[in-house]
Formats: structure tokens, C-alpha cells, sequence
């Protein structure tokens, strides 16, 4: 027989091993569950096989439709308009556009509507101007129930930043004026700010090679080591199913991380060990973690 003291070891021990077993399987269930796929665009323009993609994904061509947020916009209407062009040159023609206003009741046909569209598009413009019109509303909650059940959910440039639950807002706190990428590697620089959360792990970065934006997101995982920083460049998107990713479009995804948490910090200068970094081609696949 155990002694005392050994057997309130080896009953904690139970409990805690119980308890990350039914963690983990949880955490199981709840990725099993969702059955739609996220298409991630970097900004720029949409190559036509990406758009067939789009598409095959949501079945548009088997009687779906798709709703268009265009709330990071300043223009909603235009950028609807544009948004839809590709989609009706392939005789999607079942297109919705809606543009919530903060401030002004929410329709729910418009709700109910998002909750069973086949594809969900949002926009480019400011990320942070769509997260204030639908932050803490039912936009985010029927986003998040199409998704679990079926939708594709995609979007571009400032579309494709609100998938995080970190999302970047692209603005530094250290200068006043904006720019399109970070001068520095520093603390307290970055703006981070909450997006739809359908990404979890993982920090969305856009336009990324061709605005050189690699000092914003290695920031972002400096001061965030339990995110991965995924960079996507122009005309190209990541597809995302589950853990699974795969790479469409024209040019490189990037993706760093930061597995033994390292930050260092001198004269607000920030530092890190042992980053790792991932360049990957059109067609290539890798997993979230």
C-alpha cells in the first residue's frame, strides 16, 4: 500500500492527467466540428485560377450564394461592385452585398442570411474599421456559425487581417504617421488588436513581400511567442481546412515562429533566439499547429 503522502501524489497526478485528456479532447471535437475552409488573400489582385478556387470550395455552382461584407472600405458600394466583377464573369450571378453601419439597427434577414451563405467575402480597407462596426455583434456570431458549417469564409488585404484573433491593425504606437511597413524591431510597438477569432494560433499578415513587411510580424511573435506569423504576399491566399493549409495564387507565403519563446529586450530594441522561418511555392502544404 501506498503511503499517505503517495497516495495524494498519485491522486493529483490522476486528476491532472484526466483533465488534459478531456482537454485535448475538446480541443479534438471542437476542430472536428468546423466544417468550413477559410481562403486567406494577401491584397492585389485575384489570378483567375484563385478565383475558380473560390468557387470549387464554396460550390457556388451547385445553387449556393455569397454574401460581401465591405465594411473596411470606404466606398462600400465600389467595393462591392468590384469584388463581385470576376465572380459574374464565370455566371455567379447570386451576390449579396452587405454593408452594416455602426450605430444603425442590425437586419437580421441580413444575419440570417450570412449564417447560410456558402461564401462569406470580406473586403479590403481598413481591418480595424470592419472590427468596429462588427465587434461584440451577431455579424461575428453568424460569421463564426457559417464557417462551423460549411461556409467559405475568405477575404482580402484588411479581409484577409480580421481572420486572427490577434489582428494587426497596421498601425505603429510609436509614430503618428502611418506607413506601409516597420522601420524597427521594437517593444511596444505594434497595434494589436481583436479580429474574428477564427484563427486562433496564428497572427494574419498581408501584402507582405512586396510591401516588405517582415519587421511587423517578427514583432508580432517577439511579443506574441505563443502565435504563428503567417506573411502572404499579393495575388496569392492560403487555403485553410482544419490544420491543413495549402498555398494558391501567384507568389510566397511566409510563415515564422518562435518555439522557445525568446525576448530580449535593450534600449526598447527587441531580440530573439532561434526563430524559424518557412518560404513556401503555389501548391505547397504545411499545418497549423
Amino acid at each position: 500500500m501506498l503511503p499517505e503522502r503517495g497516495m495524494s501524489f498519485f491522486i493529483s497526478m490522476k486528476k491532472l492527467f484526466i483533465f488534459l485528456f478531456a482537454l485535448n479532447s475538446f480541443a479534438f471535437v471542437q476542430a472536428q466540428s468546423i466544417k468550413g475552409k477559410l481562403i486567406i488573400i494577401g491584397g492585389g489582385s485575384r489570378p483567375d485560377a484563385l478565383v475558380e478556387r473560390i468557387i470549387e470550395e464554396s460550390k457556388l455552382r451547385s445553387g449556393g450564394y455569397c454574401v460581401i461584407l465591405p465594411m473596411s472600405s470606404e466606398d462600400p458600394d465600389s467595393s462591392v461592385y468590384y469584388a463581385s466583377q470576376q465572380f459574374l464573369e464565370r455566371g455567379i450571378k447570386k451576390l449579396f452585398g452587405f454593408n452594416f453601419k455602426k450605430g444603425e439597427p442590425i437586419k437580421s434577414s441580413w444575419i440570417d442570411s450570412i449564417r447560410t451563405a456558402s461564401l462569406i467575402y470580406i473586403t479590403g480597407g481598413d481591418q480595424t474599421r470592419f472590427m468596429g462596426i462588427a465587434e461584440g455583434t451577431e455579424i461575428v456570431t453568424a460569421i463564426h456559425d457559417a464557417y462551423r458549417n460549411g461556409a467559405v469564409v475568405s477575404g482580402t488585404s484588411a479581409g484577409a487581417a480580421v481572420m486572427s484573433k490577434l489582428m494587426i491593425t497596421g498601425n505603429e504606437l510609436k509614430k503618428k504617421e502611418y506607413s506601409a511597413t516597420f522601420e524597427t524591431i521594437e517593444s511596444n510597438n505594434i497595434e494589436i488588436k481583436t479580429g474574428l477569432g477564427l484563427l486562433t494560433t496564428t497572427i494574419i499578415d498581408q501584402h507582405f513581400l512586396i510591401r516588405s513587411r517582415h519587421n511587423r510580424l517578427l514583432t508580432a511573435i517577439i511579443e506574441h511567442p505563443e502565435m504563428t506569423g503567417i506573411g502572404i504576399d499579393e495575388s496569392t491566399a492560403i487555403l485553410v481546412s482544419g490544420k491543413n493549409v495549402e498555398v494558391l495564387g501567384a507568389s510566397q507565403v511566409l510563415v515564422y515562429k518562435n518555439p522557445s519563446k525568446s525576448k530580449m529586450l535593450k534600449n526598447e530594441k527587441l531580440a530573439a533566439r532561434k526563430l524559424t522561418v518557412d518560404i513556401y511555392l503555389p501548391g505547397e502544404k504545411f499545418k497549423l499547429p
